[in-house]
Formats: C-alpha cells, sequence, structure tokens
C-alpha cells in the first residue's frame, strides 16, 4: 500500500468521506507524496506528453501570437509575460525564442511563473537560462500591470466536485473507503445553487462538474485585463460546459482506476470554458475554438513545411506526426481548445472564433 492511500484511508475512517476535489488536491499536491510535487510527470519517461514537448511550433506560434497581441495593444512597457503551470519551461522557452526578433518584446517583458511543484521549477529555470524569472505559488501574489498570460493544460488539472443528478437535486459524488481500498459513494441529495441552471438539461443519474478553484483564478485574471490590459490564452480539452463524468487518471500514458494509485498518477477532468468566461468579465471572452483550427489560422502548416525542408528520414516522420497530432481532429486538434481573454473593448484576437 502507497503512503498516501495509507493516509488517505486514515482520514476517511476519522472523518469521514471526502470529495473528489478533496481527493484530487491531496492526491496532486500533497507536500511528501502529491505526484506534482514528487516528480516531472512530462515526457516518454513520465506520464503524459503535453503540445509543447510534441513540437516546437506550438510554443513559436503561441509566442507570435502574444506579441501581435501585445503590438495591437501599444506595446506596453514594461508587462508581465506570465504562465500558470508551466510544465518544464518548454512553452515559454519557445515563446522566447520565436519573439526574440520582435523590436521591444523582451526589453519590456517581466516573467513570472505560477508553478507548485519545486521539481518543475527546477526545470523550468534550466529551460529558461538566461531570462530573469520570478515565481509564484499563486497567481493572486504577482503584480498589477498589462499581462500576457498563456495556461496550457492548467485549468484541467485543477480540482472538481461531481454531482450526480437525483429526483429534485443533486448528490455529490464522495470517496469514501471500505476493506482497506477507496471507493466511489453519493451524498444525501441537496439543492446547490451553483447547479440551479443545470437541473432542467440534466435527467436523473446523470453528472455535471464543477471545477470551484477555477472560477476565481478567472475572475483574477479577467480583472487584470479589464483594469490594466493585456490577454490570456488558454488551451484545454473540454467544451463549453460540463457534461457527465470526465475524471480520468493517467500513469505511463495509460488510463488508470484513480482509486488505486493515489499520488503515483495524473489526475484530471475536462475543462468547461463557459462558466470561465463567465466569471472573467468585463474582460471579452472569445468562443472556444478548436485547437487544430486556431494553429492552422496562424500558419502552422505553412512553418511545418519550413522546418520540414532541414529534416529526413524518422526526423522527417516525426516531425509530420507531432504536425498531425496538433492538429487533426482524431488527435489533439478538436478534443483540446483555444479560448482568449481581452479587453471588453479589444478587436478580436487573430485565429479565434468570435
Amino acid at each position: 500500500m502507497s503512503a498516501l492511500l495509507d493516509s488517505l484511508l486514515t482520514r476517511i475512517a476519522r472523518t469521514g468521506p471526502m470529495t473528489l476535489a478533496e481527493f484530487m488536491t491531496e492526491s496532486l499536491l500533497h507536500p511528501k507524496h502529491g505526484y506534482y510535487t514528487t516528480r516531472d510527470p512530462l515526457g516518454a519517461s513520465g506520464d503524459f506528453t503535453t503540445a509543447p514537448e510534441i513540437s516546437q511550433m506550438f510554443g513559436e506560434l503561441l509566442g507570435l501570437w502574444l506579441a501581435q497581441v501585445w503590438m495591437d495593444q501599444g506595446a506596453p512597457a514594461p508587462f508581465l509575460l506570465a504562465e500558470l503551470g508551466p510544465g518544464r519551461g518548454t512553452l515559454m522557452a519557445d515563446v522566447l525564442r520565436a519573439t526574440r526578433a520582435v523590436p521591444g518584446f523582451h526589453d519590456a517583458a517581466r516573467l513570472h511563473l505560477v508553478e507548485v511543484s519545486p521539481a518543475l521549477r527546477t526545470k523550468q529555470a534550466e529551460a529558461l537560462t538566461g531570462h530573469q524569472v520570478s515565481f509564484h505559488d499563486h497567481l493572486a501574489d504577482l503584480p498589477d500591470g498589462p499581462i500576457f498570460l498563456l495556461a496550457n493544460e492548467f485549468f484541467d488539472a485543477l480540482p472538481v466536485r461531481q454531482f450526480q443528478r437525483g429526483k429534485t437535486g443533486w448528490h455529490e459524488r464522495m470517496i469514501g473507503a471500505e476493506d482497506g481500498r477507496l471507493i466511489w459513494g453519493l451524498g444525501p441529495e441537496s439543492a446547490f445553487e451553483m447547479l440551479e441552471d443545470r437541473l432542467a438539461d440534466r435527467t436523473e443519474g446523470q453528472i455535471v462538474e464543477v471545477n470551484t478553484p477555477a472560477l476565481p483564478l478567472a475572475e483574477d485574471i479577467g480583472r487584470r485585463i479589464a483594469t490594466h490590459g493585456g490577454a490570456a490564452l488558454i488551451v484545454d480539452y473540454g467544451a463549453a460546459v460540463s457534461h457527465g463524468d470526465t475524471f480520468q487518471a493517467l500513469k505511463a500514458h495509460k488510463p488508470v482506476d484513480p482509486l488505486t494509485c493515489p499520488g503515483e498518477a495524473d489526475l484530471t477532468a475536462h475543462v468547461a470554458f463557459a462558466p470561465l468566461a463567465k466569471a472573467a468579465a468585463p474582460a471579452r471572452a472569445s468562443a472556444p475554438t478548436p485547437q487544430g483550427v486556431f494553429l492552422e489560422r496562424l500558419g502552422i502548416t505553412a512553418r511545418a513545411q519550413a522546418l520540414a525542408t532541414r529534416l529526413s528520414g524518422p526526423a522527417l516522420d516525426s516531425h509530420i506526426a507531432a504536425h498531425r497530432r496538433l492538429t487533426h481532429g482524431q488527435e489533439m486538434g478538436t478534443l483540446f481548445k483555444v479560448m482568449s481573454l481581452t479587453p471588453p473593448d479589444a478587436a478580436l484576437p487573430p485565429g479565434l472564433d468570435p
């Protein structure tokens, strides 16, 4: 039995069943046994791979998008160049490489990374050698000012609560214990004000997920952008609203039962973009645009073709596969969505649906 599983079983025996959000928080962020606090989870030797690790093209295009929006807003200086959950620092390193020829961009940028994992902070510092980086535990710790922010596969890892539709209200899905193992259960049927608008579109037994930590984060981002200017680009898998159970665990790039190995697998759930957009008001939110469409509009195919001229053999095959994985509907192109937040009077940024 893992140390974290033993700890969770002890906690449940003392205080009763826990919510899914509490389980995710313990599994991912426990100071001694949490998934993110104890390891580098990315890459072939880890449990999952994100778009920046698949191809440099992803970060290059996002960097040029940021630079274009920065110029469209009058090139404010100085400004915060920020990222939430920066992984190994690969995305920001590609952003900085792609924008080094943009006049004034690097001189004006003040680099801020929001990261709670000590292991990943070390990786990020190595990837960004030569750049002055300020690390923060929370978005709220960032100073005020124009902010141009990236959040790639950040919101999907925030703890969600799950609710199952009852006859007239909702049962919260809980995690309890039986015979030395974790099991699912349901709380009593209750009325939840935050789910009143979902009663009409859900039938008995259906599930809705609520990402409660995401909403104050979106509110903070929206406030900063509406007050000081800037833009945010949120990239994640999901849809406009939550439908069904999307909670999953990945270990060694394969799905596993999340209750059997707490602290040893990545836990995520699909992102509902509409609540984020609502919380970010009065900042203007674009429609969640399929990642493949967004990248094609920014010119990823032309960039892929240019890079391909210098490649051959297995390297060329890998490059072609990376382009396909980022853009095609059967890969990440449709499941992943992109949403921007900009000042309320700003024009719609490039690549996005209104």
